[in-house]
């Protein structure tokens, strides 16, 4: 195929996919989600040797809170996305639509999107965002029983439609208090964004004594590293030394094709959960047991362990062979993930056709022409995967078998 034609091919369903956002927004303004089977713009990474890789995000908003969409919008989202779980997180405390949608039950986005969602394999997660200023910031309890125990405003204002005044009056308060109330309903509770420059303003994450004394009792689990269009090495090395479970979301106000434009080869930044089985509970299981990886931008961010059974269920290569009447090998390798794969060779031969730097295509493939002076039946490919990240500034590595 012509680029040319590339382009335009993806154009038409970029407009198609728009289109019928646009229908179901108008054609389905109440009740249930449509169950969409468009793939063009599915987030698809393999299941690996011993779990099932399930994609996840843990951090969007719908008008409830501080969000712009109604919450079977953001069902239908992760359906086109098609997502595994997603939590619709809103701000407990902070309600700037109290004007409009004055709500006594912090349940009712869940509610709304879980009977979206009934028709389709979607798993909608309870969740809230406990807001406060810092040192405690925003964090997300997720896998909760009953959101209204997470709040308590002792004197609201005799204005129920003032917005700073009801924040005010419910951040009284004490955040311990709300943690320890999701932590009693055993739920997943991490750090949002603890680089957000609004309260840390040279954007680094810094640990401080409210979230390390929770992590050091076991009742702070996660980190966010990565939250919408930003990524954090900082918070990143938090999660490493304080034994914190790695997560990427959207944190989503707008809408996905808005903020990261699926129709033009972007996405969300998500969690990929490495589960047992597709269910709440293993999900549930997983992330306690830090079983991810963050996927964002191009780049694939988590522990060793768990990224490399990632890459070598994405990658595999070809049956090795040799261009006729010369010691030339030739080999295909082949990428099944979301992921361009960017990798540098550190081995001891040299390519034919490449330098020590070569992509393999997301979905796609690229053949490999190497000089290794003899014929050999087997050769070991080593190579540095550029887009992924161990630890902060630290890269993983694989070792490529190919045979005749």
């Amino acid at each position: 195929m012509l680029f040319s034609d590339f382009k335009f091919s993806h154009c038409i369903r970029a407009v198609t996919l728009l289109g019928g956002i646009l229908i179901s927004a108008v054609a389905q303004s109440h009740g249930r989600a449509a169950t969409v089977s468009n793939d063009v713009r599915a987030i698809e990474f393999p299941d690996t040797a011993d779990y099932q890789t399930l994609t996840v995000d843990l951090h969007t908003h719908s008008v409830f809170s501080d969000g712009h969409v109604w919450p079977k919008i953001r069902v239908e989202e992760a359906l086109r996305d098609q997502l595994d779980a997603l939590a619709i997180t809103e701000h407990l405390e902070y309600q700037p639509h109290r004007a409009d949608i004055l709500h006594p039950d912090r349940n009712r986005a869940y509610d709304i999107a879980a009977d979206a969602a009934k028709n389709s394999d979607l798993i909608v997660i309870r969740g809230s965002e406990i807001t406060r200023d810092a040192p405690a910031g925003h964090i997300n309890a997720v896998f909760i029983d009953d959101a209204n125990k997470l709040i308590k405003v002792d004197k609201p204002p005799a204005d129920t439609s003032d917005v700073l005044a009801y924040y005010s009056a419910a951040k009284e308060w004490p955040a311990q208090k709300a943690v320890e109330a999701a932590h009693a309903q055993n739920a997943f509770i991490f750090w949002n964004h603890p680089y957000w420059t609004r309260q840390a303003p040279d954007g680094i994450a810094r640990m401080n004594k409210f979230h390390s004394a929770n992590a050091r009792n076991g009742v702070l689990h996660g980190i966010e590293i990565a939250n919408g269009s930003t990524y954090s090495e900082e918070a990143f090395q938090l999660a490493l030394d304080y034994n914190l479970t790695l997560v990427g979301v959207s944190d989503v106000h707008d809408l996905i094709d808005w903020d990261y434009k699926p129709h033009d080869g972007g996405h969300r930044p998500v969690t990929l959960v490495f589960a047992k089985a597709k269910t709440a509970a293993a999900i549930k299981e997983a992330l306690f047991a830090r079983r991810t990886v963050v996927w964002f931008r191009n780049l694939l961010i988590g522990r060793e362990q768990h990224l490399q059974p990632l890459l070598a269920a994405s990658l595999s290569a070809s049956p090795l062979s040799y261009r006729a009447t010369t010691y030339i090998a030739e080999v295909t390798l082949n990428n099944v993930s979301d992921a361009d794969f960017n990798l540098r060779y550190t081995g001891d031969y040299t390519f034919m056709n490449n330098a020590d730097r070569i992509t393999v295509p997301a979905h796609g493939q690229i053949k490999l022409q190497i000089k290794p002076g003899k014929r050999s039946k087997k050769l070991t490919l080593p190579f540095v995967v550029e887009n992924t990240l161990t630890a902060p500034g630290k890269h993983a590595e694989i070792e490529i078998e190919v045979a005749e």
